[in-house]
This record gives C-alpha cells, sequence and structure tokens, in this order.
C-alpha cells in the first residue's frame, strides 16, 4: 500500500519515512476504534515505532490503494503501555 502525501494537511513531528516505518513495525498494532466519532470518518489507529525506537500513535484514513494520516504524534504513556504489554504477550 502507497502514503498518500500530496494533501500537506498535516504538520509531520518527524519525516514521512519514520512514519512509514511505524506501517512496517513487525510489532505495530492497527487498531479499528468503536467510537461513532472515529467509524463516520472511517478512521484507523496505528501504534508502532520507527527504527529509532521512537513510539507513534497515528490516526489514518484508507481506500484500498493509498494511506492518509491524518493526525500523527508520540505515543503517551497510557498507549506506550498498551503497545509493551500487547508485545509482551506475542513474545
Amino acid at each position: 500500500m502507497e502514503f498518500d502525501w500530496s494533501h500537506g494537511t498535516v504538520a509531520l513531528p518527524c519525516t514521512t519515512s519514520k512514519v512509514e516505518e511505524c506501517f512496517e513495525d513487525p510489532f505495530g498494532l492497527r487498531l479499528i476504534p468503536d467510537s461513532p466519532r472515529f467509524a463516520e470518518h472511517a478512521r484507523f489507529i496505528c501504534l508502532g515505532k520507527d527504527l529509532e525506537g521512537l513510539p507513534w500513535f497515528i490516526v489514518y484514513t484508507m481506500n484500498r490503494k493509498q494511506i492518509r494520516v491524518v493526525a500523527l504524534r508520540r505515543m503517551a504513556p497510557g498507549e506506550l503501555n498498551f503497545y509493551e504489554g500487547k508485545l509482551r504477550e506475542v513474545v
């Protein structure tokens, strides 16, 4: 799947390659929220780390061909605990 960076509406606190690395994280989580707010706009969440080990929280939308990042920030402590807890379940 390709990324659509042409919209330019999101101010990225990192490079686009770091965002793409999060989607390639073998332990990354892709979540489908059950909140009506997210379902209305078909938005999804990715929790992942880049190659430097920095944890990112990404809200995105996608069609069959492209991923478009809607929002991006570093993971909050609770989100990081959730991510690491899921990682411990796998290992």
